[in-house]
C-alpha cells in the first residue's frame, strides 16, 4: 500500500498524473545537464565517489524540489507511479544482489514489507535443512520528511541492512502528513511495535530504526513507549534523523548549498499546530534517561543541513549517560548510506552496524525464529 491507496487520500486524474510524471522527467534531465557544469570530479573523496555524490545530489534535489511544488493530489498520484516501478524492479534486484526475500504483511493493523535473508525462510530452505538464524528484528520507519515515499522504495536499503546485521526487517507503511498529521505516524509505529512483541519478539532483540523524518518518528516512538510504560527496544538506529523541528541551527544555512534537502524544509503539514519544540515531535528537546532510553547509533553527513541539531542531540544523550555510537562522515550529505551505498563512508556505516548487532542484539547463535 502507498498513501494513494488509502480511502481517505485524494489523487489526481490519469491525464494530470501523466503530466506530473512527464514534468518530473524533464526536471530530472535539466538537473543532470547541470552536473558537468559543477565540476563533479572535485570533492572530498576519490573520483568515483565525487562524481557519484554530485549526480546523486542533483537528482535528489530535482526530485524533491519538483515534488514539493505539486498539489498534494498530484504528489500522491506520482508517488504511486514511482512505487509501482519499484515494485517491478526491487524484488528481483534484492533477491539477486542480497539474497533477500520481500513479503507483504500487516502488523498491528499497519501494512508493510518484511525483508528477510532467503536462507532463513521456509520458502527457500528445503525440508530437513537448517535455516540460518535471524539475529534480531528491526522495525524500520522510512524517511520522506513525514510526507512522502513508501516501504518498497526503501527495500534495497533494508536488504543491505539485512546483510549487514543478520536481522529481519519490517518496513512500516505508516500514515503520513498532510492527510494524517502528528500523532498518526507515532500511533502506527507503536501499534507495530506492540504487535511484534505479541508475536514473540523479545524487546532485547528488537531494534527501532529510521532515517530523516522516519528517524525523528523513531525517536518520537521512544518517548511514546516511555509514557505508556512499555519496554524499550535493545537499540535505536538513526540515519540523519530529523530530531529538532525548530530547524534553527547554523548548518541549516551553512550547508544548504551542499546538501540534497531543499533550502526550505516543510514541517508544518506534519506538526499541524503542534509546537516544533514539543518533545513528542522533537526529541532534541526531551531529557532522555538511561533507565528508559536504549543504546543509540547515529550517523550523519558533515555537509548536511541537519548536522548541528544532530550533534547537539548526540551530546545530550552522552551528557545524560546514554551510550551512543556516533558517526559524522566528512563530505557527506543527508542519508548518504541510502543514496550512495557504494561510497566508502557508507561501507564504514554498514561495518559499524554489523559490530553493533553482534554486541547488542543478536541472540544465542542457535536461536532461530521467524515471525
Amino acid at each position: 500500500m502507498v498513501m494513494a491507496d488509502r480511502a481517505e487520500v485524494r489523487t489526481a486524474s490519469a491525464p494530470i498524473t501523466a503530466l506530473a510524471v512527464a514534468g518530473l522527467a524533464g526536471n530530472l534531465l535539466t538537473g543532470l545537464a547541470q552536473v558537468p557544469l559543477r565540476r563533479p570530479w572535485h570533492g572530498p573523496s576519490g573520483l568515483l565517489d565525487n562524481v557519484g555524490q554530485a549526480v546523486t545530489r542533483q537528482v535528489v534535489r530535482s526530485l524533491m524540489g519538483y515534488s514539493m511544488g505539486l498539489p498534494i493530489e498530484e504528489l500522491r498520484s506520482m508517488e504511486k507511479v514511482l512505487d509501482g516501478i519499484c515494485r517491478l524492479v526491487m524484488p528481483p534486484f534484492v533477491e539477486l544482489s542480497d539474497d533477500v526475500e520481500i513479503t507483504a504483511d500487516v502488523v498491528g493493523g499497519v501494512p508493510g514489507l518484511w525483508c528477510r535473508a532467503r536462507a532463513s525462510t521456509d520458502a527457500y530452505v528445503g525440508e530437513g535443512e537448517q535455516k540460518d538464524p535471524i539475529g534480531a528484528t528491526i522495525l524500520y520507519l522510512h524517511g520522506g520528511g513525514y510526507i512522502g515515499t513508501s516501504p518498497m522504495m526503501y527495500s534495497a536499503f533494508a536488504s543491505s541492512l539485512v546483510q549487514a546485521t543478520g536481522a529481519e526487517i519490517f518496513i512500516a507503511d505508516y500514515r503520513m502528513a498532510p492527510e494524517f498529521p502528528f500523532p498518526a505516524g507515532v500511533l502506527d509505529a507503536a501499534a507495530v511495535y506492540r504487535d511484534l512483541m505479541d508475536r514473540g519478539v523479545d524487546p532485547e532483540h528488537l531494534v527501532v530504526a529510521g532515517d530523516s523524518g522516519g528517524g525523528g518518528l523513531a525517536a518520537s516512538l521512544l518517548i511514546y513507549l516511555h509514557e505508556k510504560l512499555m519496554p524499550a527496544p535493545a537499540a535505536l538506529v538513526l540515519f540523519s534523523p530529523e530530531i529538532d523541528l525548530d530547524l534553527d541551527h547554523p548548518s541549516m544555512v551553512d550547508n544548504a548549498s551542499k546538501d540534497i534537502l531543499p533550502w526550505s524544509i516543510p514541517v508544518a503539514p506534519y506538526l499541524h499546530g503542534v509546537q516544533p519544540n514539543d518533545r513528542r515531535v522533537s526529541i532534541a528537546h526531551a531529557d532522555p534517561d538511561p533507565a528508559w532510553f536504549p543504546y543509540t547509533f547515529v550517523c550523519w553527513g558533515a555537509d548536511e543541513m541537519l548536522r548541528d541539531g544532530i550533534r547537539e542531540f548526540v551530546q545530550r544523550l552522552r551528557d545524560n549517560g546514554i551510550e551512543v555510537w556516533a558517526m559524522e562522515e566528512y563530505g557527506m550529505f543527508h542519508v548518504f548510506p541510502i543514496l550512495m551505498p557504494w561510497a566508502e563512508a557508507s561501507k564504514r556505516v554498514f561495518r559499524s552496524l554489523d559490530r553493533l548487532a553482534r554486541r547488542h542484539v543478536r541472540p544465542d547463535p542457535e536461536a532461530s525464529a521467524t515471525h
